[in-house]
């Protein structure tokens, strides 16, 4: 394409003004859009932390707590499918700037509520806010890296998904002890608006046919694809009902996790607020080592996809453990099957979104991504939802773990039967990286 040569020359001075070549650049946007999911993390799991203390001054019953916790999700899987359109037409700088300036107001004015109606609109409004992070997060990690060294930069990013919850957890839980619900939205949200600064000098206005990967060689053509043709293949509805699954026990960890563990276990606030952190920090350490192991295998000539189906089929199995520890008669083990069944779905964590883009057009991913993502932010609904409903019918927790052992072993299902490469979609590059 001629219009290319002068946006890479571009490209290459503004990368020399900040003393970086465009291959170190590429690593410091991924550091960038790593920091922005973990503070959308941040920001969309203190409210489970600070729930406890919000039903103190607003009454709210189980299954309107539910309601609350999902609220966020209404909006977030509705637009993910428009913000991929989005990226894909117009590029990521722009549109995820004034999406991170928004959710970030959105949960600063979370402290200025006093209703559950109030709630809800603000979490409606942080979802619209974040919808648009994971497509353009994605489509920059798609059209800057080779398949061979994919695994490690998509790991390093969902790891943000893994520590904002880890980090969130106990910050959110010290901030209302010591200052207040109120404060601790105030101070995360005015906070977290300091990550626009580098975005902004950093980042540049790309458009659908800006600089090609400065790693690809050949370079991968951006051809427009249908939306029958991804919508017809078995590929894109296994990876749907997949992320669903995966998703369903990570956000009620996200959500009831701190309660869980709070009324099953009886530990305190703080207590609970640990478990998470070990939960969800070591599922990011694990989603980075998985995605940079499968990496090595690739590159020493396995293929893409029977690695990366594998890594994400062994995450499957290895969460299973959640079921063994919630009917331990121990507390100790109960505890430790909590914490290693989400670590071990770590291993999926980069691997099922690499597949995805492995198998599918890289001229469709910001769509590809934001279906996929609004499949995951459909468990985010269902999943506290559903719990909160259950717990209000059974009193305990017992039928909310049996229905993620379900879920599980759909998800698991649905990779090895519909995620196969024989229906991956008719594109022009190969799938064999």
């Amino acid at each position: 394409m001629q219009s290319e040569k002068p946006l890479l020359d571009h490209e290459t001075m503004r990368s020399s003004a900040f003393g970086v070549s465009p291959n170190s650049r590429r690593w410091h946007i991924v550091a960038l859009l790593t920091v922005a999911i973990t503070i959308a993390y941040i920001d969309r799991i203190n409210l489970s932390s600070a729930l406890p203390e919000i039903r103190k001054s607003i009454p709210l019953s189980p299954g309107a707590s539910g309601m609350l916790l999902s609220a966020f999700f209404w909006s977030y899987a509705a637009l993910h499918i428009p913000a991929g359109w989005l990226v894909d037409r117009i590029g990521v700088k722009w549109p995820l700037a004034a999406a991170f300036f928004l959710w970030s107001c959105a949960s600063a004015a979370t402290a200025l509520v006093s209703t559950l109606t109030g709630l809800i609109f603000l979490r409606v409004l942080l979802g619209i806010g974040e919808s648009i992070v994971v497509p353009s997060s994605m489509r920059y990690i798609r059209t800057s890296f080779s398949e061979k060294e994919r695994g490690l930069p998509v790991g390093i990013y969902f790891a943000g998904t893994k520590f904002g919850p880890a980090l969130g957890a106990p910050l959110a839980t010290y901030l209302v002890l010591g200052f207040g619900w109120q404060s601790m939205f105030v101070m995360t949200g005015v906070v977290s608006l300091l990550w626009l600064l580098p975005w902004l000098l950093l980042m540049r206005s790309n458009r659908k046919t800006g600089p090609a990967p400065v790693t690809a060689s050949p370079q991968e053509p951006l051809q427009s694809f249908s939306w029958r043709a991804l919508l017809s293949t078995p590929v894109m509805w296994g990876t749907i009902l997949g992320t669903f699954c995966y998703n369903y026990f990570v956000y009620f960890c996200m959500t009831w996790m701190p309660t869980y563990f709070k009324e099953r276990h009886g530990l305190s606030l703080t207590g609970s607020g640990w478990f998470t952190f070990m939960s969800f920090g070591g599922m990011a350490a694990i989603a980075i080592l998985g995605g940079w192991a499968a990496d090595r295998l690739i590159t020493r000539g396995h293929n893409p996809v029977t690695v990366r189906k594998a890594f994400t089929m062994v995450g499957f199995v290895l969460a299973f453990s959640v079921l063994g520890g919630a009917y331990a008669h121990s507390a100790s083990i109960s505890l430790f099957f909590a914490v290693f069944s989400l670590v071990g779905l770590g291993l999926a964590t980069a691997n099922y979104w690499a597949l995805t883009q492995t198998l599918m057009p890289p001229g469709a991913i910001g769509r590809v991504a934001g279906i996929q993502n609004a499949a995951a932010s459909s468990a985010g609904i269902a999943a506290p939802w559903i719990t909160g409903l259950l717990i209000e019918k059974t009193g305990n927790f017992d039928a909310p773990v049996i229905a993620i052992g379900i879920w599980l072993a759909v998800g698991l299902s649905s990779y090895l039967f519909l995620v196969r490469e024989k229906y991956a979609p008719e594109v022009q590059h190969p799938v064999t990286g």
